[in-house]
């Protein structure tokens, strides 16, 4: 169990916050970084080219590495988990009358891509729904089938914080010869990811929930088997072979640089960014994801506990630990959200449910005031 890290974040005393999923506070040391590289850009002059364009960008792929237990090369730096998601589909081709599964409620960058890429080829785009007390796990286990090209899903809902058995379902689409296409944006950081044992195709994680960092910061994975031959979203320079000689960049060439770089965004050095992404990603590391993981589901518990004497049911089946979504009461105010931010605290609604994503600044005191203050607004 990892102790309240309150001191590292900027969260005043009074205000509590619950809302990681949809925004994770930056870490103080994060917000000194981004400072410190947004000031350095007055004095362009004093950047190290090597450092700065080619040094920092590949110290923040070797942290992601770590995160999705891949190699450094594997990995490409990307603005959004929509990029990815474009990127991953621009490298697949569905038979015709194939089927491409999606999930019930999937987040809509997640959907909208996979809608385009069936109309493309003339594939289909199943979504898959889930019965009344079934998990994510087994809906989509029982929709992969020979028909199967593509499965798009993430690791934890976004809606309802069900957690998804990625293993079981990568074995199941693989026997199918199905390709994996994952978005952990409300997991990578928060809960382990069995890279040896799930063997995506591609996996992507935007950064600023979970991984605690700045917007347009993403991650995707790419398998080697897609490496060589893989198709970019743009063509931009820094990707190819030799880039980092600046007198020679007019020397064109069609060699990419090693791996996944190849998918990597334009202007992906991002001198304002790269650090506090950096510094955002060192400290997950340094506590640990797994730490994370355990700490997150004693403050969930605790949370479902403080709020079950109200009528709101901690009922989701295969909940991810990290992730609590509670079923509204009959006769909720509509304005329940709003209510709640008066008393300063701050939760998202999803649909008919409360999504409550604490992280390790929150502590029992936080818990405590959330279940007051539902009390006064229920």
């Amino acid at each position: 169990m990892i102790p309240s890290q309150r001191d590292l974040f900027d969260i005043p005393r009074d205000r509590v916050y619950l809302n990681t999923a949809y925004m994770g506070p930056t870490p103080k040391s994060a917000i000194a970084a981004g400072q410190e590289s947004y000031a350095a850009k007055g004095q362009p002059w004093a950047y190290d080219v090597q450092q700065d364009f080619f040094g920092l960008p590949e110290q923040l792929r070797e942290c992601a590495a770590r995160l999705f237990g891949a190699q450094a090369g594997e990995i490409a730096l990307v603005p959004s988990a929509s990029y990815g998601l474009a990127t991953a589909a621009r490298n697949l081709a569905p038979q015709k009358r194939s089927e491409i599964l999606v999930l019930d409620g999937q987040f809509p960058s997640n959907v909208y891509v996979w809608r385009d890429l069936a109309e493309q080829y003339g594939a289909r785009l199943v979504t898959v729904k889930r019965q009344p007390g079934q998990g994510w796990t087994q809906a989509l286990i029982r929709a992969i089938g020979p028909a199967t090209s593509i499965v798009a899903c993430p690791q934890v809902h976004w809606l309802d914080g069900g957690q998804l058995d990625l293993a079981h379902i990568s074995n199941t689409a693989r026997r199918q010869g199905a390709a994996l296409v994952l978005d952990l944006t409300q997991s990578l950081g928060a809960l382990p990811f069995d890279m040896a044992a799930i063997q995506p195709d591609f996996a992507v994680a935007a950064g600023y929930k979970w991984l605690l960092g700045p917007y347009s910061t993403g991650l995707l994975y790419v398998a080697p088997h897609h490496h060589d031959q893989g198709e970019p979203l743009e063509q931009n320079w820094i990707t190819r072979q030799g880039a980092d000689n600046f007198a020679r960049l007019i020397d064109y060439t069609d060699a990419y640089a090693p791996g996944a770089r190849r998918f990597d965004m334009g202007e992906r050095s991002a001198m304002q960014l790269i650090p506090a992404a950096l510094a955002s990603l060192d400290q997950v590391l340094d506590w640990g994801v797994g730490a994370i993981a355990q700490t997150l589901a004693d403050r969930t518990a605790a949370i479902a506990a403080a709020a079950a004497p109200l009528g709101l049911a901690d009922d989701m089946v295969e909940r991810a630990p990290h992730y609590l979504t509670l079923g509204l009461p009959a006769g909720a105010p509509d304005d329940l959200l709003a209510r709640l931010a008066a008393r300063n605290i701050h939760i998202s609604q999803r649909g008919d449910r409360l999504r409550i994503t604490p992280h390790l600044f929150n502590d029992d005191t936080d818990i405590a005031a959330f279940a007051d203050g539902l009390r006064a607004v229920l």
